[in-house]
């Protein structure tokens, strides 16, 4: 006669056999897999501190004196703790104007290419025109081309429009980038076009069901628009060397440059110049904080058919 356990005396042997007071094994991490990722995590921790040490030197040389920046160049504790290098960025010198300069073309660049990037993305999505593949095909190849192949025909082209050394010239040329117009593309063809139906029935256009109804679905997509926008104008150069000349253009990365590379002052000056590099960052860094957690998620606003 062979007599069968119940279910609590079998729970109450293994817990006998664990032992008492201890986890079930299954829910002990191994000491091999513990190590693995305290391991995991001194990497990671010591990559972080390599990445942003660089950082770190900037921000602190910027508060150092000439003489103390040369002698110790990499030290984050400063002998002497100064604001000399700021006061001179924004009393003496014209920091200020490039600052403005950039601010400006940065706002009405990103303003334009959210909305020109929308526009364009959607007509490639869901609209049914003649030579529709081979526009897409241009936007893709535009795209491989290195943009320091452009530098002259650029040049040539703001020339001849008569917008050269202009904020039309700084402007323009930058409402609309193929990769903006690429991602609004894609995010569009991921939404159902059965979302689109209604607004038809009803009456509405083309530009209204764009407007008021795939729109407002698309804000992952167009906050990252935003960022990738406001950080690509603000962060750009090249396009600003062969598009002005005045110095009440300068903007901001073409002035850093100028002060970078020595033209604009005697000697080494490094906390001068970390100075200006730091506050550069400081308007990216935050509109990238302010909108990390809505960086574009392709399945917000998607509904099942």
């Amino acid at each position: 006669m062979t007599a069968t356990a119940s279910p609590q005396t079998t729970v109450l042997a293994e817990q006998r056999l664990d032992g008492p007071g201890r986890r079930p094994a299954k829910h002990r991490m191994s000491r091999k897999a513990l190590g693995w990722q305290i391991g995991l995590y001194a990497l990671l921790i010591v990559l972080a501190l390599i990445y942003i040490y660089p950082f770190l030197v900037q921000v602190a040389t910027s508060f150092k004196t000439d003489a103390a920046a040369a002698a110790n160049p990499i030290s984050l504790l400063p002998q002497t703790f100064t604001w000399a290098a700021y006061e001179r960025l924004f009393l003496n010198s014209d920091f200020p104007v490039w600052f403005a300069n950039s601010a400006v073309v940065t706002v009405f660049v990103t303003a334009g290419r959210v909305f020109f990037n929308s526009l364009a993305g959607y007509a490639l999505a869901r609209l049914q025109f003649r030579g529709r593949g081979l526009v897409f095909a241009g936007l893709i190849a535009v795209m491989a081309v290195p943009t320091v192949v452009l530098l002259i025909p650029k040049f040539l082209v703001i020339n001849q429009l008569g917008i050269y050394d202009s904020y039309a010239g700084m402007i323009l040329p930058l409402l609309v980038d193929a990769a903006g117009v690429f991602i609004m593309k894609n995010f569009f063809e991921s939404i159902p076009p059965s979302v689109e139906e209604q607004a038809r029935i009803d009456g509405a256009g083309t530009f209204r069901i764009f407007w008021s109804v795939v729109l407002p679905m698309a804000r992952p997509a167009l906050i990252t628009i935003v960022i990738l926008s406001f950080q690509g104008s603000w962060n750009e150069l090249s396009h600003f060397v062969v598009s002005t000349q005045s110095p009440e253009l300068t903007t901001l990365t073409k002035g850093v440059a100028a002060l970078a590379s020595g033209q604009l002052s005697q000697g080494s000056q490094f906390p001068l110049k970390l100075a200006a590099a730091a506050i550069m960052t400081i308007p990216v860094a935050v509109v990238f904080f302010i909108f990390q957690r809505r960086i574009m998620n392709a399945s917000e606003g998607a509904v099942k058919e």
